[in-house]
Formats: C-alpha cells, sequence, structure tokens
C-alpha cells in the first residue's frame, strides 16, 4: 500500500521546496485527534486527548497499607481533552491541555460565533461533559450531565440557533417513572441534551427499543427537526435507526434498516438538496468490512442506497459535502499487515470517483475531515511510529483530488526560525547561524585547550540549553531532516610531529571533541528522542582540515571546537 507521511516542514539550503502538509504531535502514551474545524482566521483547529500521567516524587511518606498508596498516586494526571491549532504553513500554533477534575476524552469540537468552540466528550467514569472554549483554549465554563449510570457522548452536533446538541448513549436505569424516556427499556438508550448558544440546558431525553441502543449523530433540517442516526444491537445483529424529531426532542418517526450483515453507522450530514446522507460500514460473514452509503428525504424516503467495495477492506469515520455536490469521506483501510488512512472522493450518485492510502507501517486513520473556505481538506486523524505502539495525534490537509497540500517553504525561513529561536545566544556572541544552517560557537571559553577532547563543565552547561532548544526543534520537522551533523575540528600542531603524524593524530583528536559533544547531546534525550537521533545525527572530524585562518595566520585557539550543520532531504 502506498506510504505517504512527510511531518511538519524542512528545507532545501537556499532553494524553494514543497512540502506535503502533514502534522504528527507526539506525546508520551496515546495521543488522538477526533474532529477538526476551521477557524475565522483560516487556521485550523482540532481536538481529542493525550495522556498526562503523573509523575512519581520521591516523597518522605511511608504506606503500610498498598489501597492507600495507590489512592495517594491517582487523580490528577491522565486522559484530558487536548486542542491543537496550526496554521497554512503546517506550524503548530497551540497545543494545549485542558486538565479537568475527572479524566475525561474530547470527541467533538464545534466553531462559536464569538471565535471560541464548545466541545463535546466524556469522563472516564460515565458521565457527559461539555465545555466553552476562548480561542485561546481556556475554558470558560464546563459542565458534567447525565444520568446516574455510566453515559458515553459520541458527537456534537452545531444547530442554527447558535446552540449544539449531544448525542450519545446512556445504560438505561430501568426506572418506568422516569420521564426522560421517550421509548424503550433496554441495555442502553439512545440519550440526546439539547443546549442554548449560552451553554444552559434545554432539555435531556432517552429513546430507543428493548435492545441495546446508541446514538452516534444527528444533523437539522431546515425546518428545525433534526434526524438523528443510532444503532439497535440484539442476538448477533446490529441494526442502523434513524429517527427524526422535533426541536423540542418530541419524536415524529422511526425507521430502521436492517441486515443480515452487521452494520455501524458512523456519519450524517445534511446536504445541499436539503436530503440526508448516511455514511456506514457493514460487516460481510468474515467479519470483513465495507462501505455503505444511504441518502433519504426528510419523510424516511429512501434515495439511495449504495455498497462500495474496494480491494481491502475499508470504512469511512466520516464526509462532508463540496458546493458542486461531491463528497468526500475519510476513513481506513485494512490489509493483511497494516492499517492505512483513507481518502475518498464521490460524485452526487455516490459514485467513487478516486482514492487516496496515507500512511506508515503500522496503524494509520483519519478520524475527521472539514472542508475548508479555498476547497481544500483539513482532516485528523492517528498516526503509529514504525516500531511503535503509541498513537499520535495527526493533522493534514488534502486537495479536492484526494492528494496530499503541499506547502512551499524555504531556507530562508527556517534560518530564520533558528535565529529566533537562539536570539540570546547570538545576542551574547555564543553562537552564530549562517543561512546555510551551519551553527558555529563563537565564545572562547567553549572551545578547547590544545590536546583535549573532555568537555569542562562550561561547556556541558552551555550545551545542556543548546540541547534543550535544538533537539525538539528538529524532531518538529523530523520527517524532513536528513543529518544533523557534529563535527569536531583542530588546530594544526601537535609538537614536533611530522605532517602525517600530526594530520592523523590531530584527525583522531577531532573525532573525540566531536565524540564527547554527540555523547552529552544523546545521552540528555529520552529513549525515543534517542531512537529518533541514532538515524540523523553524524559525529565526525575534520583534523585541521577547516582550522581558523586570519591574514594568512592560523588562530589555533578559535580552530580546537566543535561545529553543527543541519542537512535537510
Amino acid at each position: 500500500m502506498r506510504n505517504i507521511l512527510l511531518t511538519l516542514l524542512l528545507f532545501i539550503p537556499l532553494l524553494a521546496q514543497q512540502q506535503n502538509y502533514s502534522i504528527i504531535i507526539h506525546k508520551p502514551f496515546d495521543a488522538a485527534l477526533l474532529d477538526i474545524t476551521q477557524n475565522y482566521d483560516r487556521t485550523i483547529s482540532a481536538i481529542g486527548f493525550s495522556n498526562q500521567n503523573k509523575q512519581m516524587h520521591h516523597e518522605s511518606q511511608t504506606y503500610s497499607d498498598p489501597f492507600e498508596y495507590l489512592a495517594s498516586v491517582s487523580g490528577s494526571y491522565g486522559m484530558q481533552m487536548h486542542l491543537v491549532q496550526a496554521d497554512d504553513q503546517a506550524k503548530v500554533l497551540l497545543s494545549k491541555v485542558a486538565k479537568l477534575p475527572r479524566f475525561n476524552k474530547a470527541v467533538a469540537l464545534v466553531k462559536t460565533p464569538d471565535d471560541g468552540y464548545f466541545v463535546g466528550g466524556y469522563t472516564l467514569d460515565g458521565e457527559l461533559l461539555i465545555a466553552k472554549l476562548d480561542a485561546k483554549a481556556n475554558i470558560m465554563y464546563s459542565q458534567m450531565f447525565g444520568t446516574k449510570n455510566y453515559d458515553r457522548m459520541e458527537n456534537l452536533v452545531l444547530l442554527s440557533d447558535g446552540g449544539v446538541l449531544a448525542v450519545g448513549s446512556s445504560f438505561t436505569s430501568r426506572d418506568t417513572n422516569d420521564n426522560m424516556f421517550e421509548t424503550g427499556l433496554g441495555v442502553s438508550d439512545i440519550f440526546l441534551t439539547r443546549f442554548a448558544k449560552d451553554g444552559s440546558k434545554l432539555w435531556s431525553k432517552k429513546y430507543g427499543t428493548a435492545y441495546d441502543d446508541k446514538g452516534i449523530d444527528a444533523a437539522e433540517a431546515t425546518d428545525g427537526s433534526i434526524v438523528v442516526i443510532s444503532t439497535s444491537s440484539y442476538q448477533k445483529h446490529t441494526d442502523a435507526t434513524l429517527m427524526r424529531i422535533t426541536e423540542n426532542g418530541n419524536k415524529l418517526w422511526l425507521k430502521q434498516y436492517k441486515s443480515d450483515d452487521l452494520i455501524t453507522p458512523k456519519k450524517i450530514i445534511r446536504l445541499r438538496d436539503n436530503n440526508f446522507l448516511i455514511a456506514l460500514i457493514e460487516y460481510n460473514a468474515l467479519q470483513q468490512e465495507h462501505i455503505r452509503l444511504i441518502k433519504f428525504d426528510l419523510y424516511k424516503n429512501l434515495l439511495e442506497d449504495r455498497k462500495i467495495f474496494t480491494t481491502y477492506p475499508s470504512g469511512l469515520n466520516d464526509i462532508k459535502e463540496f458546493s458542486d455536490g461531491t463528497i468526500m469521506g475519510v476513513g481506513y483501510v485494512k490489509d493483511s499487515f497494516n492499517t492505512d488512512a483513507l481518502a475518498m472522493l464521490l460524485d452526487s450518485n455516490l459514485a467513487m470517483l478516486r482514492q487516496e492510502h496515507y500512511g506508515g507501517e503500522n496503524y494509520d486513520v483519519f478520524n475527521s475531515l472539514v472542508i475548508l473556505n479555498n476547497s481544500e481538506v483539513a482532516v485528523a486523524g492517528i498516526h503509529t511510529d514504525n516500531d511503535s505502539q503509541e498513537a499520535n495525534m495527526w493533522i493534514t490537509k488534502l486537495n479536492k483530488d484526494t492528494s496530499v497540500v503541499k506547502i512551499q517553504l524555504n531556507t530562508q525561513s527556517l534560518y530564520e526560525q533558528l535565529c529566533a529561536l537562539f536570539a540570546d545566544e547570538i545576542k551574547q556572541k555564543q553562537l552564530s547561524i549562517t543561512p546555510d544552517l551551519n551553527i558555529e560557537l563563537l565564545d572562547t571559553s567553549l572551545y578547547f585547550q590544545a590536546g583535549v577532547y573532555q568537555l569542562t563543565q562550561k561547556q556541558k552547561t552551555f550545551l545542556s540549553s543548546f540541547g534543550n532548544k535544538l533537539i525538539p526543534f528538529l524532531t518538529q520537522h523530523e520527517e524532513s531532516i536528513k543529518q544533523l551533523q557534529i563535527n569536531g575540528h583542530t588546530s594544526s600542531e601537535w609538537a614536533e610531529e611530522k605532517y602525517t603524524n600530526r594530520y592523523l593524530k590531530n584527525e583522531k583528536l577531532s573525532m573525540q571533541r566531536a565524540y564527547s559533544v554527540y555523547t552529552f547531546l544523546f545521552r540528555s534525550q529520552d529513549v525515543q528522542t534517542q531512537k529518533w537521533l541514532s538515524k540523523i545525527i553524524v559525529g565526525s572530524g575534520y583534523s585541521s582540515a577547516q582550522k581558523k585562518v586570519y591574514n594568512n595566520i592560523e588562530n589555533k585557539s578559535l580552530s580546537r571546537r566543535v561545529s553543527f550543520k543541519i542537512i535537510s532531504k
């Protein structure tokens, strides 16, 4: 399967270069992006979760009760909603974790007229969650809601009045006097809650059959009524269920799509012709999935029912309509060895026009898309590095033909970023950076004495600060980096030795100097960063080939040094 995975930005020296628009954000433990939207300033924002795990602190207190100890180390960190904002150059502008008191998972992101966001999700102990954020992802307020049982949100849908509808499910309370119930007392029920634009709750209601019902998604009609898509599971069957309700939550009609195969609805949208389209995943007897699309009108009349079979099992997690009536869908495709992200373009009759697969050699999936003002498509999902078990947050942009959006970059841009990053060091004349991305140390206290390669404490202090800036900068652009060179240098003298021995001994000394710096920087990184550095970092010795010469006179003190060089692909 086709592998396309270029992360963020880097540049060929002095030449313009096209790069794929793709951002991968690595966090400790699993992380993912589940929904995405465009901001009013044309940047994009995506929501998901990352794991903020508690760090162990060595304290004097001792515990004799293991349960008391476990209680002491729990509850401070865990899964939390995570919002990422990026610009059109694939630069991450904001990456913010909302540390709420209870562990939670965000599933939906809705843009508000005041340039903020509604975020929908649920806590890991079974309550539903809605939060209002400002434009900088600061929490203005948040509230938990739901029943006394385990509840789970699947989506948060923007309504025409500026409010939102939370769609999810709740395990039944089996209380026939509960006035939240419209129908059904199954294992779980569809759970809907409507909020006004100021975040106040208008109503909550539960719906369902005698079976296991789960709310998946909803779309608002032009008359203000709402069509809800859900699942109904019984025995070994799972059917898709459509329900139309009024703006106050009163049920108007219900229709089930039954099949001998397992059906899982993923998304419903209202089309420009005011009909509705559902994306479903249908499983055959071998449990291999394929794509099914159902188009219907407001009065539950079936207009189109199309199954799309591809070479490999595949499914669509999200769909959106372009202004010309074509449909973009994103999801996943599986072969015998891995799972790739899938982008698919359909015509207005739901016939497939083209598809593309994206990812590496592990697990990759697209979860959500938004069609941008320029007809490009921003996509949020999950990328897993090769030889890794941890999922990472992934944002990419696609053209309408499902190809990756290219961004024009040049070395000058990277050079300016490096200069900004090391502005203090440049101002203090500790180092200099040239447009070809060569970094030279200027502070003479950072040079070596004759015949010495061991690092002084001052050199270690500087390299610690230097590495804490440079290495994260490089990992941010990791897929475009070819090499980080650490080059050792010497002066030309070596006692009374003749040229051959003098050069060779200086060659060994220059390599030892490079190795000392190489080792110090490498050991300062975590294991994940070390694994990546091992692929791109190079230590070399130049002997006295690049000694410092001024007015035809060698400056021996300034020749005893290390330098750094960034090489891009």
